[in-house]
């Protein structure tokens, strides 16, 4: 008998449910199925909620959390321009998603959403939902680019569009990143460390060792059209004084050699594919003064995937999105650090899922070739 394909509508007897050991087995259920199918819907529903401007109007009217929700779908659909009926079905699906509070048909922002999801939000990820996954007609097209070992529409043709509001989008937990991994890096124990931040985005591990030594100069780079994400947090943070801004490709910019007392590469080694993670892990050797120390951040699919689904998942994203990039190990990860010459290496995990390898270029009295 064929299953269905609504387990949560079975009924507790009848033998799809519960199977009869002498007949039949109990058969696997289809939710984990669903859950993906649902998921493209979802990830929509979202990204409709935010060019709406729900969000943004339930804060406004200052439904927030720990406050009653007190918008009723109609009252924001004359706000929105949009049918109080369509708009009720959106709210209720937020509301189901965990994104929304909804309270005898009134609705309000929770925690999640007043932070994430509100332009003004602390962490906003307004303006980073929906470039994340990257170009969707790359998804559509997936098993096009399986078979061709490449994506109709990469974002290397234009990797501001994508990567500027990924900068922008992150930049709060990758600042808490950094700061918290003083704790075990203890950069705010050097005197006055030049650091050089490839691939930056909006710079948050520059800023993070500016702020912790005040004698500290930095060197900021990524492309035109994300470097001013940099310029811009760097003012707000205080330390712009402190910094050179250099934009262009940071595989062929000018790099001052053994320059450098720290050199970061934050979540740039998935973008670029085996080789061209080599060959940033070799510059920013290159660039390091002996006794150097390279933070590399990224997320690092662990030895069976699904123990790190979101790590997974980020690889896959740049399968489809990019020329180059795949999800990046750990071992491998290790692997190119040691085979560049750097020493010390550790793992590090200064914040839940934020996980930076720290390697030490090795004094010049035990160097050898890398």
């Amino acid at each position: 008998m064929a299953d269905s394909p609504y387990p949560e509508l079975k009924k507790t007897h009848v033998p799809e449910r519960v199977g009869r050991p002498w007949t039949d087995h109990k058969p696997p259920p289809s939710a984990p199925v669903w859950a993906v199918i649902s998921g493209f819907g979802s990830f929509h529903v979202l990204v409709a909620s935010l060019e709406l401007g729900v969000f943004d109007a339930l804060a406004a009217r200052g439904a927030g959390p720990g406050i009653p929700p007190e918008a009723t779908a109609g009252e924001l659909a004359g706000e929105l321009g949009a049918s109080a009926r369509h708009l009720e079905a959106l709210l209720d699906s937020l509301a189901v998603l965990g994104l929304l509070e909804r309270v005898g048909g009134c609705y309000g922002l929770n925690d999640t959403a007043a932070r994430y999801l509100t332009r003004d939000g602390a962490a906003s990820m307004a303006s980073l939902v929906p470039v994340a996954p990257g170009p969707l007609e790359n998804w559509s097209g997936l098993a096009d680019t399986v078979r061709a070992g490449r994506p109709a529409e990469p974002i290397d043709d234009d990797p501001a569009s994508f990567y500027r509001p990924l900068a922008e989008g992150t930049f709060t937990t990758m600042l808490r990143a950094a700061t918290r991994a003083d704790l075990q890096v203890r950069y705010s124990a050097m005197a006055a460390p030049r650091v050089l931040d490839l691939g930056a985005g909006g710079a948050p591990w520059a800023i993070a060792v500016l702020k912790a030594c005040p004698e500290a100069q930095a060197v900021i780079n990524d492309l035109d059209g994300v470097i001013d994400v940099a310029r811009r947090t760097t003012v707000e943070h205080g330390v712009a004084d402190r910094c050179e801004i250099r934009p262009g490709d940071f595989h062929t910019i000018e790099i001052e050699p053994e320059g450098y007392d720290i050199a970061v590469l934050g979540h740039v080694c998935r973008t670029e594919g085996p080789d061209g993670a080599q060959k940033l892990i070799a510059r920013a050797w290159e660039a390091l003064r002996p006794e150097g120390r390279l933070l590399l951040a990224d997320y690092f699919v662990a030895p069976e995937p699904q123990w790190s689904p979101h790590c997974a998942h980020m690889g896959m994203t740049m399968m489809a999105s990019t020329l180059h990039g795949f999800g990046i190990t750990a071992a491998q990860t290790a692997a190119w650090l040691h085979d560049a010459g750097f020493e010390s290496v550790r793992l590090i995990e200064p914040i839940g899922y934020q996980y930076v390898y720290v390697a030490c270029k090795p004094a010049r009295s035990s160097q050898g070739a890398p």
